[in-house]
């Protein structure tokens, strides 16, 4: 499954919107989801999307990757954006990548 959060990284006291997470995929190496999450947000300024690929275990969850992705740089709108980014996992593990559509509406 995945977990995003947002938050506004600002210079003294960063701002926490939310965590959402994603339906959980059960063996499934290259999983699609399809979903949609909405944040609820005043504005792109100093906004960091952060993503977390997790592996669902019984007794505790494992990370399996993360990556960070600063809103206010990619110049959002309405029209979803189509955007891939790098999921940094662990030292010997494979490269893998996550596939969004992003917008974003006042």
């Amino acid at each position: 499954y995945i977990k995003f959060s947002l938050e506004q990284d600002n210079m003294v006291r960063d701002k926490d919107y939310g965590e959402m997470k994603s339906t959980t995929k059960n063996n499934e190496l290259n999983p699609v989801y399809g979903e949609t999450f909405h944040f609820n947000i005043p504005s792109l300024d100093n906004m960091e999307l952060s993503v977390k690929v997790m592996d669902e275990d019984i007794i505790s969850d494992d990370k399996m990757g993360k990556c960070k992705i600063k809103l206010e740089k990619l110049g959002l709108s309405e029209t979803p954006m189509r955007v891939e980014e790098k999921v940094y996992n662990r030292i010997f593990g494979k490269d893998s990548y996550v596939h969004l559509d992003l917008s974003y509406t006042e």
